[in-house]
């Protein structure tokens, strides 16, 4: 252990250490997309990882693996599933449950899903309709992020594959329908965009802790508001306006100490992942170098998981192998180099 401790110390000093995962995921039989991560909070070994295939139906899916990387469901027939995000304590038919929620682009809809953990499993619980009235690809949705208000409200933000310089993304409450399902009630629209050829807004990350919300305007930088609809549409700040040589892709919430905001730059054969405080105005604070194959989406998870994962761990979608690479937190962190300071700004 100690002669471990050592050799990271010194790769970190040499300007980072190896990146590995501690585990790969089973292969998809297509692409997939995006991860995310649900904590069994009575035996945090049993923790679930949720996975989309981002094709078109019947072979569009979500996939549920175990942590370690097996997959133990696949519910097919989803119509091009772009993004997943995970909420804890949605109530529904009397009932509290934990949920899943997917984008279905082709359908413009939102899928969700009961997480059963017991059985390590999910199972639906009812589609929603998005961007209602909006023409083409400006009602075909793409990014999620689900946030818990401290009333225990959830709602679902949401992108799409293109949308208005103002009001890209358009954010819903989740309700109990009345039978023991879910409906959606758009509460508003928000969201600047910067526009430009091959540009778009994908990537959806809530910091339900701070109440806020980041998103990717993938040529411009990260762009954050407040997640909670009273609080107003007014941005608060953007960062990460420096210098990507790929794409702005996934983001994820690091709520550790410290606490980061990680963002992929996807890049072919390794990707980046960029560390932001995420505290205060989010500078950029290291680079992970040597990750996964054009990583898109990205969520990393703070509390222990048990002995392999004491930290928690950071999860990367990996091209190549059509899977999902996990690295361990402690191993993430430390393969990062320190960067030149960057310019953000707040609101």
């Amino acid at each position: 252990m100690l002669r471990t401790l050592l050799l990271f110390a010194l790769a970190a000093l040499e300007g980072g250490a190896q990146l590995r995962p501690l585990v790969q995921t089973g292969a998809a039989e297509l692409d997939v997309d995006d991860p995310a991560v649900w904590r069994n909070t009575r035996d945090p070994q049993r923790s679930l990882i949720l996975g989309t295939v981002k094709a078109a139906a019947p072979d569009g899916a979500l996939l549920v693996y175990g942590l370690d990387g097996s997959i133990r469901q696949k519910v097919a027939g989803i119509d091009r599933p772009n993004n997943v995000d995970v909420e804890y304590g949605f109530r529904t038919g009397g009932r509290t449950v934990d949920i899943a929620v997917v984008t279905e682009r082709r359908k413009r809809a939102l899928r969700v899903f009961e997480i059963d953990g017991e059985r390590g499993e999910v199972r639906p619980l009812g589609t929603i309709p998005v961007f209602e009235g909006e023409p083409a690809e400006r009602g075909a949705p793409m990014g999620i992020g689900l946030y818990r208000s401290r009333d225990g409200v959830v709602f679902a933000i949401v992108s799409r594959k293109e949308g208005p310089a103002d009001g890209y993304l358009w954010q819903y409450r989740l309700e109990d329908d009345g039978a023991g399902g879910v409906r959606g009630v758009k509460v508003r629209a928000f969201g600047k965009f910067s526009g430009g050829a091959g540009n778009e807004i994908e990537a959806v990350a809530v910091d339900d802790a701070a109440g806020r919300v980041y998103y990717s305007d993938e040529k411009f930088g990260y762009r954050e508001y407040f997640a909670e609809p009273a609080k107003g549409n007014g941005e608060i700040g953007v960062f990460g306006t420096e210098t990507f040589t790929g794409d702005r892709e996934g983001i994820a919430i690091y709520t550790g100490r410290p606490g980061y905001i990680v963002c992929t730059e996807q890049l072919p054969g390794q990707s980046k992942y960029r560390l932001y405080r995420r505290a205060g105005r989010h500078e950029l604070v290291s680079i992970v170098e040597g990750g996964a194959d054009a990583t898109d989406g990205l969520e990393a998870a703070a509390s222990s998981f048990g002995a392999r994962f004491p930290r928690g761990f950071a999860i990367a979608m990996n091209s190549a192998g059509k899977n999902f690479y996990l690295y361990r937190w402690e191993e993430f962190a430390g393969a990062a180099v320190k960067a030149a300071p960057a310019v953000s700004r707040a609101r």
